[in-house]
């Protein structure tokens, strides 16, 4: 395996990183074994009690559109009227740092992102990330536990501290750590080729 390691910097949240997940599935399982992955959580929006405005909401279901009509990506719009949602993505954040803790940060991202995009649940309701958590099978009091913990926010901060400080600021972003620094990648939506060619080119 190289001793590079390739970041994927996301938020469960992003509406983008749901519609580039098939590109980077095909990417990491091509990688696999050659290359180390590490995610990133990248943090869309702080904690917040308040009801989403509702030119917020039709502006975010506008990006939902442009994904649609872009990757063909799928939506349920039930979301906007089965929720009061709330522009905070920060609990699902540290809901993926929690599964982490279990090896499982990946299964509960796709099953945040199953919940919200294809199920009309609210991932910024404590509720919803815990059924999650049961769902895919973590050990719930423990994930509990870590989800509200000092601790884990404390490492949810240091992992956004990073994000930022490699560049991740918008979602989904891509970088190559080598011996001669970083290096960010284009993200192509359409083909996971196109930036494997980009990592093979820098291990």
């Amino acid at each position: 395996m190289s001793e590079s390691k390739l970041y994927y910097v996301y938020d469960p949240m992003c509406s983008w990183c749901w519609g580039y997940k098939p590109v980077w599935q095909q990417i990491c399982q091509i990688l696999e074994g050659r290359i180390e992955i590490q995610y990133v959580v990248g943090g869309l929006a702080p904690d917040s009690d308040l009801p989403m405005p509702e030119a917020m909401q039709q502006q975010i279901a506008s990006y939902w559109r442009k994904i649609e009509q872009y990757l063909g990506t799928q939506f349920n719009y039930d979301f906007w009227n089965k929720n009061v949602p709330r522009r905070s993505t920060y609990p699902s954040c540290r809901a993926v740092l929690a599964a982490r803790k279990q090896n499982a940060e990946r299964e509960m991202l796709t099953a945040i992102q199953t919940a919200y995009y294809l199920e009309a649940k609210n991932p910024s309701d404590s509720k919803v990330l815990i059924e999650l958590a049961d769902s895919i099978g973590l050990d719930v009091a423990r994930f509990e536990s870590d989800f509200g913990s000092v601790t884990l926010n404390e490492e949810f901060l240091s992992e956004l501290d990073f994000a930022r400080s490699i560049g991740g600021n918008s979602f989904p972003s891509l970088f190559v750590e080598t011996a001669e620094g970083m290096v960010e990648l284009q993200v192509d939506y359409q083909s996971a080729q196109r930036t494997i060619s980009q990592i093979e080119q820098l291990i």
